[in-house]
């Protein structure tokens, strides 16, 4: 008997968020180091529950592994430079076969079968995301024109009507990081930037970017739950956010700054990580919050 009380227990925590958080958006981005089929069985799961005790939730993806396996399979070197992959016409194609095609339809298939209704779209779909040609900048914040990245592009603007149609009707939007241009261009776009734009340019209450790190760590390389933008800012200048956490802890500043109200760094190969993070008190990674004084709560 105690083991289903126990049960209870765990829905009867969760209760508040589920009140607070009913009929409001929440972006998240599945990060492609951490996609594997396992976890994303779980993610998938949580996704479908978020949908059915009444949050909207955006997925946006990521896929970068993945997209080197198949370059890797078409005998095509991939090259980077400060973390993004060069992309030239040939890659390009690989990209959005990876991104567009296979990833985007599996995560919809999966959200099918545990009992949501999906709709895959990429940038270019609706209008929704407008790109331009990303350049590099230097220390003084001008143009490297001795780097060119190829067809990687940046978010020049977000155009969020199909979003919300499906959402209106039922529907949980999966989107991947390919844009196109005004003159036609297809660009690929990192996905933590995409995503962080998307849920500014729908005031999401949340955005949560699942990775395959357990959040932001402190100098003695302990996680911290709670964090705001003040404090982010210290542990950049101090060199504790460093290498590839520095570009997605940035996009979350941005996305706060957009008017999203919280943003959580979760580990996405921990088994029901989302529900974990949204529906506990404690959480099991790290939010940013936009100003001090926050305890860690969903």
């Amino acid at each position: 008997m105690q083991h289903l009380i126990d049960k209870a227990n765990v829905l009867l925590e969760a209760l508040p968020y589920i009140r607070q958080f009913s009929g409001k958006r929440m972006v998240i981005k599945y990060g492609g180091a951490a996609m594997v089929q396992k976890d994303l069985m779980s993610f998938v799961q949580d996704v479908v529950l978020l949908k059915f005790v009444g949050i909207l939730p955006v997925v946006v993806h990521g896929g970068g592994p993945q997209i080197g396996q198949l370059l890797k399979r078409l005998n095509k070197e991939s090259r980077f430079v400060e973390g993004m992959r060069v992309t030239d016409h040939e890659t390009m194609e690989a990209v959005e076969m990876v991104l567009a095609g296979k990833i985007n339809k599996d995560i919809v298939n999966l959200l099918q079968q545990c009992g949501g209704r999906a709709v895959g779209l990429c940038g270019k779909d609706g209008g929704l995301l407008r790109a331009r040609k990303m350049w590099l900048r230097g220390n003084d914040g001008r143009i490297r024109r001795d780097v060119d990245l190829g067809l990687v592009g940046e978010v020049e603007t977000v155009q969020t009507d199909v979003i919300d149609a499906l959402q209106q009707s039922g529907f949980i939007p999966v989107v991947a990081p390919v844009g196109g241009s005004e003159d036609g261009q297809t660009y690929n776009i990192n996905a933590d930037l995409v995503a962080g734009r998307v849920a500014g340019a729908l005031r999401s209450e949340k955005f949560i970017l699942l990775t395959d790190v357990e959040g932001i760590l402190n100098q003695q390389k302990e996680l911290i739950s709670s964090i705001d933008v003040q404090g982010v800012q210290r542990l950049i200048a101090d060199g504790i956010i460093s290498g590839g956490m520095l570009p997605k802890v940035q996009c979350c500043v941005d996305a706060l700054d957009a008017g999203v109200a919280k943003v959580h760094i979760i580990d996405g190969r921990v088994e029901h990580a989302i529900l974990l993070e949204m529906f506990t008190d404690k959480g099991v990674g790290t939010q940013i919050v936009g100003q001090s004084s926050y305890p860690h709560t969903p």
